[in-house]
Parts: structure tokens; C-alpha cells; sequence
């Protein structure tokens, strides 16, 4: 086994000296993904003769073609899956926006009807704090009457 090390992230891999031809090969690092073209050292010892080398080194592209067809059509598939997903994660984003929009109108809403209530509630303790309080309070029950007509005329 020969150690092989990415000059990007300096991880180490034991790697088949078999794998590698005397002429070299482009090489991917599995951790980072960083490519580069690795020559063997000819301080490697190499048990095959040359006639020996040069039919490997012809099966050797044979397979390194072959692989890198299937992975030039795995590289498509994947983009187009990449594509549709981020298509996916922009109609999501939008709808999530939307939710957390009316989830924010809701809440606001009830917390607006739940301060009401409790002003109402303790309407007469307040007033002598707050003494335009029953003015204020009759206001909005007003307005809340008049956009509840105006609803209803609104369907109709």
C-alpha cells in the first residue's frame, strides 16, 4: 500500500499502488473534494515488467473512463436533483414566510383582545387611575361594531 495526501486538506489515504499508472492520474480527495494529477514516485518499487505496466496502464483508463462517464451522469442526476430541490426550498421559504406572518398577526390579535378584556374587566379600578379609560373603552367597542357592519355589508 502507497500513502497518498491531498495538497488541499492534507488528509492521508492508503491507496493500491496498482491504482495509480507510472504516467499518473487525476485524484479526488474524498474528505474536501479537491482534485489534483498524482504522479507515482519512481522510488516505488514495482513488481511488473513494462509490458506488464503499459497493459495495466491501458485497463487502468479503460476503467478511469468508463468510471468517469458514470460519474459525469451521476454529476447530472445529482445537479438536477440539486435544482429541483432548491426550487423545493424557495416554494418552502415563501409558504414559511407566510405562516410565520399570519402566526404573528394571530398572536398580536389575541394578545390585542386579551388586553381589552382585561381593561374591561377592571375597568372601574383603572378609571380612577386612567379616568378617560371608559371613554377610550367605549370608543373601541364602537369601532370594532362599525367594522363588524361594514363586514357584513362587505358579503353581502
Amino acid at each position: 500500500m502507497m500513502i497518498i495526501e491531498c495538497i488541499n486538506c492534507n488528509k492521508k489515504f492508503e491507496v493500491d499502488p496498482d491504482l495509480v499508472p507510472v504516467k499518473g492520474r487525476t485524484i479526488q480527495c474524498g474528505s474536501c473534494g479537491h482534485k489534483w494529477f498524482h504522479k507515482k514516485d519512481l522510488s516505488e518499487p514495482s513488481s511488473n515488467t513494462d509490458n506488464e505496466i503499459n497493459n495495466e496502464e491501458e485497463k487502468q483508463e479503460k476503467t478511469i473512463s468508463n468510471d468517469n462517464a458514470e460519474k459525469l451522469s451521476v454529476h447530472k442526476n445529482e445537479e438536477k436533483d440539486l435544482k429541483e430541490a432548491s426550487k423545493e426550498d424557495k416554494s418552502a421559504n415563501k409558504s414559511n414566510i407566510f405562516n410565520k406572518i399570519i402566526s404573528y398577526l394571530i398572536v398580536i390579535i389575541i394578545s390585542f383582545v386579551a388586553l381589552i378584556i382585561v381593561l374591561d374587566t377592571f375597568k372601574t379600578p383603572l378609571s380612577n387611575i386612567f379616568p378617560n379609560l371608559e371613554i377610550i373603552l367605549f370608543n373601541l367597542y364602537e369601532t370594532f361594531e362599525d367594522i363588524g357592519l361594514f363586514l357584513k355589508d362587505l358579503i353581502k
